[in-house]
């Protein structure tokens, strides 16, 4: 008979948690994204979050939303998913699982497919609405990739470090 504890966390508890770390690390103000790509047996194979590609001061180049499309973020920065899937140096990503903080978008969702990750846990879809995410959808369909919402047990986490 085993005296083991019984309050320990999920293995999706404990992914999810590390791609909201990941999150933490990115320096956009407006928002936080982290990935974590994990094996079929349960070992995290890479973690990525969005910001700057290698080279590129997070001082030098915009943050902002707004403004002339040279000027704001979105030419520059990479996404999480993509952070984590590049960071990969372990060879083949096939049949892996992701979770990720917000719903992959459609250049991601392009990246996931063709790296051969076939599930995608998510915390967040508040972009389902817009074209970018319906088309990663339909993709991510045609293709064979499950995805499902992360389902949040309310469980309170703490970090003293």
């Amino acid at each position: 008979m085993s005296d083991k504890r019984t309050d320990y966390i999920s293995w999706d508890e404990y992914f999810m948690g590390v791609a909201i770390l990941s999150g933490m690390r990115s320096k956009d103000p407006g928002t936080q994204v982290g990935a974590c790509i994990v094996s079929q047996d349960n070992k995290i194979l890479s973690m990525g979050y969005n910001g700057f590609p290698n080279g590129c001061s997070d001082d030098a180049f915009p943050w902002c939303r707004e403004g002339d499309a040279l000027d704001n973020k979105y030419f520059y920065s990479t996404h999480g998913e993509l952070n984590a899937i590049l960071n990969y140096r372990g060879g083949s990503l096939e049949g892996a699982k992701i979770y990720v903080t917000l719903f992959p978008c459609n250049e991601c969702a392009k990246a996931i497919i063709q790296a051969g990750i076939k599930t995608i846990v998510y915390d967040s879809d508040k972009y389902a609405a817009t074209p970018s995410v319906i088309a990663s959808k339909r993709m991510l369909d045609a293709a064979g990739v499950r995805y499902y919402p992360y389902a949040h047990t309310n469980r309170n986490i703490t970090l003293t470090v």
